[in-house]
């Protein structure tokens, strides 16, 4: 057996096991789903009248404002993902499972990658089912197949950046509910960016910031993509800040779990 064949072979046992702990707990799923729920609704049905009109045109309303917020409420979702992932990283190295692993003839990188892929399938699913939410409260896209494979793949790298922080994050915090808040400040970044109102509106400083955050560029490439209309170069500052994230937290990811003992 080959080295990379050993390797993915590994790695499939170690989804398996974060898959059978999914479904053990389905709260987790849950986690992923209540919060971009929740907002939807409530910035729909609440907030929705008089926040549409707020962005122009005499007939702006309601239904206007769920087409512009709704690539927000996905990455409220995607952005629940890490703090799954470093709870559940977390609790792994907190019981020893992890030391133990590295003990045993098995691809050190498989564990790591268990845990990846497993909450990226995790959040596939919470995103499928806060679409359709979505549709039922009148979110109406004007995307076609090309548009929604462009949003899916770019949904896809957000996911696999934010994750691989997710497990630095687990892999750096001292105790489980540690590891629950480190992700917190994630949460933050649809609000303090376009991801609710236009960036144009904000005061001077606020409006720099929430222009020139990783999640802006993703939240406004998203929002083009279905609405059908321009995008621009926006979508090259989110693939660019997709990479760059997930890349941070990968390294930074192998540097703490290689640097943590083999027994625990």
């Amino acid at each position: 057996m080959t080295t990379t064949t050993h390797a993915f072979s590994d790695s499939r046992t170690m989804l398996r096991r974060n898959m059978r702990r999914m479904t053990r707990s389905p709260i987790a799923l849950m986690s992923v789903v209540a919060v971009p729920v929740v907002l939807l609704l409530l910035f729909v049905y609440v907030l929705g009248e008089t926040l549409g009109a707020g962005l122009g045109g005499a007939s702006a309303g309601r239904s206007d404002y769920v087409n512009y917020v709704f690539p927000a409420i996905l990455l409220f979702g995607i952005l629940g993902s890490p703090q799954v992932t470093a709870i559940t990283v977390a609790m792994d190295m907190k019981e020893g499972i992890i030391g133990r692993f590295k003990t045993m003839s098995i691809s050190r990188a498989s564990v790591l990658n268990g845990h990846v892929i497993g909450n990226m399938i995790q959040t596939v699913i919470g995103l499928a089912i806060v679409v359709g939410v979505g549709l039922l409260v009148g979110f109406r896209p004007n995307a076609g197949v090309v548009e929604w494979i462009a949003a899916a793949a770019l949904m896809l790298l957000v996911t696999i950046a934010v994750t691989w922080l997710g497990v630095a994050f687990g892999l750096v915090a001292k105790t489980v509910e540690g590891a629950s808040n480190l992700p917190m400040p994630l949460m933050l970044l649809p609000f303090l960016g376009s991801g609710f109102v236009p960036t144009e509106g904000m005061p001077v400083g606020l409006s720099w910031f929430a222009e020139h955050q990783p999640l802006t560029p993703v939240m406004d490439t998203l929002r083009g993509l279905m609405s059908g209309t321009a995008i621009g170069n926006e979508w090259i500052l989110a693939v660019a800040w997709c990479f760059g994230l997930g890349l941070v937290g990968y390294l930074w990811s192998k540097r703490l779990y290689n640097r943590e003992p083999s027994v625990a």
